[in-house]
């Protein structure tokens, strides 16, 4: 779901965009740190915010890193 999110701000498309490993953080609802793979050796990060259900809203891309490798540790960003 925040694919689209992050493709318009980066102003690009990708035919890849696999979730590698996630990581969570509890606040006023959820944080999710998700490592994906664009392509072959190329990887993102993103930070995806879960509201409370009694809120009705999706998953919004809240920021994001670029320029990672498979390697790279999740961390908070």
């Amino acid at each position: 779901q925040v694919k689209p999110q992050f493709e318009s701000k980066e102003n690009k498309t990708y035919d890849t965009f696999k979730a590698i490993v996630y990581k969570t953080q509890v606040v006023a609802g959820i944080n999710y740190f998700i490592k994906v793979q664009v392509c072959n050796d190329d990887y993102v990060h993103l930070r995806v915010f879960v509201s409370l259900p009694h809120e009705n809203q999706g998953p919004s891309l809240v920021s994001f890193q670029t320029g990672k490798t498979r390697d790279d540790p999740l961390t908070y960003f």
